[in-house]
């Protein structure tokens, strides 16, 4: 089976999966990249990875490349594609060939709602991408957001045709068990906030928190890690309401020793909105034993937390509020969340496991049979209804 993953360059989310996959196929597996890495992204300090594996083509390299991108895409067996210009693989959808789309989901609109939908070249970009072929037999989709299902199958798309799928990061492995009686230790409840400080990813509300909570004279404290265009407004909040004893704006901090900060915090807060394609923040908190307390709306939080057994969701902010109070009260509850989540994630939701899922789901299509996997990566991901909580 040969099997090629398209997209715009490889990422430090997608390396695990990739290494499991050729793994398995050796030199039949593939990652085409459509454009270089770009600045920013080293600026933030990020590697360039798609000259540190043998398995990446660089089509944008030279034609050479672009062109061994196109015949890959016609010979291969698997096609799954991300955001790339559609010119590599028309001829592979006209000829109906087995291809996975790999989406969010179409209703996040980071542009704006407005900008969206009467921008011409956006529309004509999700005919191309998602209405031109929707009657092939043998397009599917990978739904990396909880919701995508939802929006997909409202205009008639991917019908019984869509997968669960998401980000499969590199992963630590503890005794999470002393891992998590060590976090107990701490003199005060330690609360982690990871993200950029950006409007949709709501760093405002961690303030609120912070003010409620000590009001309310709880024993905690809150470190927020990231850096964006609101943390100066963030931080005269903080100083305005006099919570520099609680809440501590770290500030950004090298990918490689965040994880450092999930390992001291006893609960882990994610506050994005509906914006959020998935939240790779969530698969690091829970692999570092933090009990979790999660928006709904996010896109990764529906396929990895069971409410009540490895995390707690919630819909507004006084369902934060009392989530997070009722594990600063309850260190069994608490204790029990972060042990789960991290068996979840080091168990369940690995790049090992996803490999051989979409393994497994490939060959069911290719030999005309039922999907064999009924939960996890790759099984068949429904409609979801936001729970009341």
């Amino acid at each position: 089976m040969k099997v090629v993953f398209y997209s715009n360059f490889l990422t430090h989310h997608q390396v695990p999966f990739c290494l499991e996959m050729q793994k398995r196929l050796g030199d039949d597996f593939k990652f085409v990249s459509t454009i270089q890495i770009p600045k920013w992204r080293l600026d933030l300090g990020f590697k360039d990875l798609d000259k540190e594996y043998d398995f990446v083509v660089r089509a944008y390299e030279n034609e050479e490349q672009k062109e061994k991108a196109k015949k890959l895409a016609e010979e291969c067996d698997i096609a799954m594609i991300g955001s790339i210009p559609d010119d590599l693989i028309t001829e592979r959808l006209k000829q109906d060939k087995i291809t996975f789309r790999y989406r969010y989901r179409i209703f996040i609109f980071p542009d704006g709602f407005f900008k969206t939908i009467f921008s011409k070249e956006k529309r004509q970009l999700f005919y191309d991408r998602h209405i031109k072929f929707r009657k092939n037999k043998n397009l599917y989709m990978l739904a990396a957001n909880a919701y995508g299902p939802n929006d997909f199958n409202k205009y008639g798309l991917y019908k019984n045709k869509i997968y669960k799928w998401g980000y499969f990061l590199p992963l630590n492995y503890y005794d999470v068990e002393k891992l998590v009686e060590e976090k107990e230790k701490n003199k005060k409840i330690e609360i982690v906030w990871v993200a950029r400080f950006i409007k949709w990813k709501h760093p405002e509300i961690v303030v609120k928190l912070a003010k409620k909570l000590k009001k309310q004279k709880y024993n905690f404290e809150i470190k927020m890690i990231g850096t964006g265009k609101l943390i100066e407004k963030i931080k005269k909040m903080v100083k305005k309401n006099k919570l520099e004893d609680v809440l501590t704006i770290v500030g950004q901090v090298p990918s490689d020793e965040v994880k450092t900060y999930y390992e001291k915090a006893n609960i882990f807060i994610a506050t994005s909105g509906s914006n959020e394609g998935w939240g790779a923040v969530m698969n690091e908190a829970m692999n570092g034993a933090c009990a979790v307390v999660a928006n709904q709306k996010m896109g990764s939080v529906p396929y990895l937390i069971t409410h009540g057994e490895n995390g707690l969701m919630y819909n507004n902010f006084k369902g934060l509020e009392n989530n997070v109070k009722t594990l600063i009260e309850n260190n069994e509850l608490r204790k029990k969340l972060s042990i789960n989540g991290y068996r979840f994630i080091t168990e369940k939701w690995t790049a090992a496991v996803a490999a051989n899922n979409l393994i497994e789901l490939f060959n069911s299509i290719i030999d005309g049979r039922e999907n064999g996997i009924y939960d996890g990566p790759a099984s068949e991901a429904k409609k979801y209804k936001r729970k009341k909580i």
